[in-house]
Parts: structure tokens; C-alpha cells; sequence
């Protein structure tokens, strides 16, 4: 199993989301996060003054997948985030030892 965690542009859930239910993914946790890569933020002007905001809104997008569906949601969150543009948001895979749902008690696999 493996924990994905994409940062995307918050615009851009809808499509993430309709994406991982095509390719099968049945939860996944959505947060409002901020954040700034190389995108480094922005200047605003507010009443006539100028200042930057460093950190830009971005949603977090995390699921935990069986190993044979990782490519799929990988490819899937990827195609329905890009827009080619800076700041389209990063993607991690991390390991998942264990999971447990706890109305059953299910492991694993059958607790996804």
C-alpha cells in the first residue's frame, strides 16, 4: 500500500477528484493548505500598498492506494491538475505500513 499526497491548485479538485474515481480510488482526505515552491508567491497591491504574499492557496489531496493502482492514480492526478503553467503542484508517494478501519477492525488491503 502507499499514502499519495498530490498539492494541486485548488480550482483544479473537481477534476482531481473525478479522475481518482475513474481509476478506482474509493476515499481520499482533502485539505485547504498554503504553501509556495517555485512559484515564490506574489505581489498585491492593497489600498495603494504594495506587499507580498508568500504563501499562495493550494488543496491537499491525500489517498491510500493498494501498489498495483499507484501508477494510475499517479498518471490520472497528474493529467487532471496540469495546466502548464507554474505552481501546478507536486506529488508524493510515500509508504503505507498498515491501515485499520475501525468500525471492522479490517487491515490492509480490505481496509482501503
Amino acid at each position: 500500500m502507499k499514502l499519495i499526497t498530490a498539492i494541486i491548485k485548488p480550482f483544479r479538485l473537481d477534476d482531481v477528484r473525478n479522475a481518482l474515481s475513474e481509476v478506482g480510488v474509493n476515499g481520499m482526505t482533502v485539505s485547504e493548505v498554503k504553501g509556495f515552491g517555485r512559484q515564490r508567491g506574489h505581489t498585491e497591491l492593497y489600498r495603494g500598498a504594495e506587499y507580498v504574499v508568500d504563501f499562495l492557496p493550494k488543496a491537499k489531496v491525500e489517498a491510500a492506494v493498494a501498489d498495483d493502482l499507484v501508477e494510475r492514480v499517479v498518471e490520472a492526478i497528474a493529467e487532471a491538475a496540469r495546466t502548464g503553467k507554474v505552481g501546478d503542484g507536486k506529488i508524493f508517494i510515500t509508504p503505507l505500513e498498515q491501515a485499520i478501519r475501525i468500525r471492522t477492525g479490517e487491515t490492509d488491503d480490505s481496509a482501503l
